[in-house]
């Protein structure tokens, strides 16, 4: 049996630069070289593989398992959620009930710092838990230019209203990565996400009417960022605290929706609010069957996952449930039972394969029902759709997984924990900087996801070296990612493509950027004050 050694070179933080090779590879791949993410990824793959056998001295059988483990993370359960929630979306787009869903949505007020709340926030936040992936920064811009948005402005809000939903996209993947990877149970990441973000999605509404329209447009229509503010966080934290981060974006996004369509029924602004000053474009009308008819996807997905989220469920597939033997586990060689960690615990790594319980399962069935009750789509769309989705997705999806293998084999050679060792020198100041790791790895890769996967180990590395509970830092990791979601290469160039304006991508980081470092600022205040009160 092998015994991680966290300090193989007799000096902390020596050992401790010799471990962070592979990430800094990485991020020098990507930021100095500009390489695609897929060959910094793989390069920093076999700097890990040579640092973890010849530095800490990790044989080849463990660091075999620890990729494996890795591979098979991504493929399950990650890549089936991520390719079941965008195929869902797509087929919705194909079936030509998503064009009634935007005109049902923009048509509710001329006011444009309403339809900014109801587009880019509401909306939104509904889109980035049905698909995520950059889907609803891209569809929000884009709609909100059609209506009359100057295209910068456009896209600076509609990245901006992305912080309040982009920890839980596709079905709330980077809570359910960040708890795996960290070793910590999902709801208790997804509990403390509600301490460590809400605070900010709070104060989201607000704030993007002050962009639209300074503190004069906040006077006119803090009654409606108010009801949107309250009802979105309100279930937003009802359902991240009872039942998991799978729902937290859907149905937040879909109250807020139905809360402001409500409340402007009887209360509007004194004035309608215009960029240019001019008319609105016409709204397309659609009867209400219609409108129903068209939302029918998302309520068919909505309950699925609902159901699949629920404890009673959950517990049909516990040890001595009655459908245990739905879930099947599988020990990784080299690694179960023949590594043993810095202090002396014996890794008990298993993958586990469920194939009934699985989230993703449960968007395939939203899927099945969706296609069956939409008479306009034929067997063809449905291959095509799915075939479209994989063709878009598998980069996105080799990278999530060569993340996964560097990330888990930084892990159990030892990596993580020596890097974790160096940083708690900083002792209890570390929490009002945690975010920022975060806001780092999401700048770099663009997905929250690939950040928790490559800095997740890290945080809880440390936490544990510093007396801080490790789901506080986890959730200070992806809080922190979120708010650079608004400025990440990626996000940008989504937003700059949907408005028209590629190539002039530099004009909307300069509008952003200044609200992505503000928010920053805020989580790191807000996570070091939660260190010193949840001890």
């Amino acid at each position: 049996m092998w015994m991680q050694n966290i300090d193989p070179l007799g000096s902390v933080w020596l050992s401790a630069l010799v471990a962070a090779i592979p990430i800094l590879v990485f991020l020098v791949c990507l930021v100095v070289f500009k390489l695609k993410g897929i060959i910094a990824a793989i390069i920093a793959v076999v700097v890990e593989i040579v640092v973890a056998m010849v530095v800490f001295g990790m044989p080849a059988s463990g660091v075999a398992g620890s990729g494996l483990i890795g591979l098979l993370t991504a493929i399950w359960p990650i890549a089936y959620i991520i390719v079941m929630a965008v195929w869902l979306y797509r087929l919705a787009v194909a079936s030509g009930r998503f064009d009634v869903i935007r005109a049902s949505i923009s048509g509710v007020s001329p006011d444009q710092r309403i339809q900014v709340l109801l587009i880019s926030f509401a909306f939104g936040a509904f889109l980035e838990g049905a698909a995520g992936f950059g889907v609803p920064i891209a569809i929000c811009a884009a709609l909100l230019v059609q209506l009359g948005f100057k295209p910068v402005k456009a896209a600076m809000v509609s990245l901006v209203a992305n912080v309040a939903a982009g920890a839980y996209g596709a079905i709330g993947i980077p809570v359910i990565v960040g708890a795996q990877v960290a070793g910590i149970d999902v709801m208790d990441l997804s509990r403390t996400m509600v301490l460590v973000l809400q605070p900010l999605t709070l104060l989201v509404p607000f704030l993007l009417v002050v962009i639209l329209d300074g503190w004069r447009g906040l006077r006119e229509t803090w009654p409606a960022a108010l009801v949107v503010s309250i009802v979105f966080s309100g279930v937003q934290a009802g359902v991240l605290w009872f039942l998991g981060p799978e729902l937290a974006d859907l149905g937040a996004g879909l109250a807020a929706m139905v809360a402001l369509f409500v409340f402007g029924r009887v209360w509007r602004p004194k004035h309608v609010f215009r960029e240019d000053g001019g008319e609105a474009p016409p709204a397309e009308r659609h009867t209400v069957r219609e409108i129903a008819i068209a939302w029918s996807p998302f309520y068919i997905l909505t309950g699925f996952i609902l159901v699949w989220s629920i404890p009673w469920f959950k517990q049909l597939f516990a040890a001595a449930g009655p459908l245990a033997g739905a879930v099947f586990t599988f020990p990784i060689p080299g690694l179960t039972g023949d590594v043993t960690t810095a202090n002396g615990t014996v890794v008990a790594t298993t993958w586990d394969f469920t194939p009934l319980n699985a989230t993703g399962t449960a968007i395939l069935l939203a899927v099945i029902v969706s296609f069956l009750t939409t008479p306009s789509l034929k067997w063809g769309d449905l291959w095509h759709e799915l075939r479209q989705t994989l063709r878009e997705l598998w980069q996105a999806l080799v990278l999530i997984a060569l993340i996964l293998v560097l990330a888990n084999i930084a892990n159990y050679s030892g990596g993580s924990a020596s890097i974790g060792a160096a940083l708690a020198g900083v002792g209890s100041l570390f929490p009002l900087f945690a975010p920022i790791i975060g806001w780092i790895g999401v700048f770099l890769t663009g997905s929250v996801v690939n950040n928790n996967t490559l800095f997740g180990p890290l945080q809880v590395a440390t936490a544990e070296r510093i007396g801080v509970q490790p789901d506080l830092l986890i959730a200070a990791n992806t809080a922190g990612g979120t708010t650079a979601k608004v400025i990440s290469p990626q996000s940008i160039a989504i937003a700059a493509g949907a408005v028209g304006l590629s190539g002039r991508e530099g004009e909307i980081l300069r509008a952003s950027i200044g609200y992505s470092l503000g928010m920053l600022a805020v989580i790191c205040v807000w996570t070091y004050t939660l260190s010193l009160i949840l001890v």
